[in-house]
């Protein structure tokens, strides 16, 4: 696949749709974000070579624009000499030069075109990576998210079927026989306090009513 169709491909795809679509939308993120990351390594390197061939080219417009100044110099001497035949071959050659260096014009306009197309092409291609690595980001919390939640569930539904909560249960029924045994404890001994009183209540009674007798049978 060319770089070029590689480019389009890139830029027209709707990563949503896509990453809706997909079985595994990491996976496809990340063969999306390896295939973009290799395009811009190749766009790049496209456009510092055109870049290069500009400079070459400008290096040898300005070598010929020299050539044209000398044989236009020279043309002027042929004919100070009088030596019209050699100022026509000058001006002849001056003229060739011109048109080389007019072709080169020509080829340094072609390269500045084609570096600003290599440099839209490497921002977009640049803010589609940009774009896919936010969304593997985003899938990449998410997956974890739902991986911790997974785990969390799965731990709570081992404690729900485990001896664990057996283990809870027992215990507080073993607090709340405690807790009986206090109150009954409580209940003895509010018992046994009352049937004390209750006995020095009758003790009193008794020695009332005999202390009657004795005044009773005293009198008599």
């Amino acid at each position: 696949m060319s770089i070029f169709t590689r480019f389009k491909d890139i830029v027209g795809s709707n990563l949503n749709s896509m990453l809706d679509k997909a079985e595994n939308p990491e996976k496809l993120l990340r063969l999306m974000i390896q295939e973009m990351e290799d395009t811009l390594v190749e766009l790049k390197a496209s456009c510092a070579q055109v870049m290069a061939d500009k400079a070459r080219l400008g290096r040898s417009a300005e070598r010929l624009n020299s050539e044209v100044a000398l044989w236009e110099s020279r043309a002027e001497l042929a004919m100070s000499k009088g030596r019209e035949d050699l100022a026509r071959e000058a001006l002849l050659r001056k003229r060739e030069i011109q048109a080389e260096v007019a072709r080169l014009g020509e080829e340094v306009n072609a390269a500045d075109d084609t570096v600003s197309r290599y440099r839209d092409e490497i921002t977009q291609v640049e803010e589609k990576l940009t774009q896919a690595r936010d969304k593997q980001r985003s899938l990449v919390r998410r997956h974890t998210l739902a991986k911790d939640r997974i785990q969390s569930q799965g731990n709570i539904r081992r404690f729900d079927h485990s001896d664990v909560v057996q283990r809870f249960d027992s215990f507080e029924q073993r607090i709340d026989r405690m807790e009986a045994e206090a109150d009954l404890v409580n209940i003895s001994r509010k018992s046994n306090l009352e049937e004390e009183f209750d006995r020095l209540h009758q003790d009193e009674q008794l020695e009332k009513e005999i202390a009657e007798l004795k005044a009773k049978l005293g009198n008599n």
